[in-house]
């Protein structure tokens, strides 16, 4: 089995790891060091580059706690990100390398919280294979509704009802950088109403973002007489659009103006493979929440899934047999 180099993100690979980024075949602007740096502060730095001598052929966006890695509790998900000209036989001996490199620096598990296949630019299922090989254990998966815009966009008979009255209430759709407004007059006081929660982004840090990803993040209000009634911000990726937040105010059900806001956004990216109305699920995946769940597939959505494992590191040897 072929011996390649693991090594530590340092600043110094900051360009080298953006490059990566912009061509491997599983990864999204969510793994460029803009976007994990914004909270630093919050994570201990792990991520991983592993060479083939000078080659750099996978990155592993990462962070640590004790003798746990995981990539990325920062992040929506993670992965191994590979280059798309990769044997399976290569990945392999890469991802023998990267347990061998975490176990030598007392690393004793290894958490991936997957990058649904949904957002992959190709057929990247290497993952699910040596998550079998090494007898990983999965420890949560989540509902995860997405759209396939291969197939006629058809909301249901509740949805059309609605964006019938939202019409006739004339509400009117913005895209926007009045990320102030929707923040603190919609999504915080619904977030806190409904669930107690405030957003993972501050409105300082989303601006942020949306400033160094100008072609990746948007905003997207409706007004009603030029009251703000709903917003979304969309992540937009090469094969999906991603509703990243998504809120109405508390008359959002009279007004249907999430509703229609939402049937905007979904016939203005039809381009796209995939509209994903992210997950459904509560509880570490152990609860869904049928109410969150029905309200997206009636707009058509359909289930996919994204998997957690958790790896053994030592579990390395496991893969010592593998090639025939």
């Amino acid at each position: 089995m072929k011996h390649y180099q693991v090594k530590l993100y340092q600043p110094q690979d900051f360009n080298l790891w953006n490059a990566f980024i912009s061509v491997a075949k599983n990864a999204t602007f969510l793994f460029h060091r803009n976007f994990m740096e914004y909270h630093s502060d919050r994570f201990q730095e792990y991520s991983l580059l592993v060479f083939d001598e000078e080659n750099l052929m996978a990155v592993v966006p990462a962070n640590r706690v004790g003798a746990t890695v995981f990539s990325h509790q920062g992040l929506s998900y993670g992965s191994i990100v590979i280059k798309e000209a990769i044997r399976i036989k290569e990945y392999v001996a890469i991802v023998k390398q990267i347990m061998q490199f975490l176990q030598t620096n007392g690393v004793e598990n290894l958490e991936i919280k997957q990058l649904p296949k949904i957002y992959n630019q190709t057929i990247a299922d290497e993952m699910d294979y040596v998550a079998f090989l090494m007898q990983s254990s999965p420890f949560r998966t989540d509902v995860y509704l997405t759209m396939d815009m291969q197939i006629d966009y058809q909301p249901n008979r509740n949805r059309k009802r609605a964006l019938k009255i939202a019409s006739e209430l004339g509400i009117e759709i913005k895209e926007e950088k009045n990320y102030v407004g929707f923040w603190n007059q919609v999504l915080i006081p619904n977030l806190k109403e409904r669930f107690g929660v405030t957003p993972v982004h501050s409105c300082e840090e989303i601006e942020k973002l949306a400033t160094f990803f100008p072609e990746n993040i948007f905003l997207f209000n409706a007004y009603q007489d030029g009251v703000l009634k709903a917003g979304v911000v969309m992540f937009l990726t090469k094969t999906v659009a991603h509703f990243q937040y998504s809120s109405g105010g508390n008359d959002r059900n009279d007004t249907a103006a999430l509703d229609i806001l939402f049937d905007y956004i979904i016939q203005k990216y039809a381009h796209k493979k995939y509209v994903s109305f992210g997950s459904s699920s509560e509880d570490n995946g152990l609860k869904l929440n049928e109410g969150l769940a029905y309200w997206k597939e009636s707009f058509g959505a359909k289930t996919t899934v994204q998997s957690f494992h958790r790896f053994k590191t030592a579990n390395h040897y496991l893969l010592d047999t593998v090639l025939l």
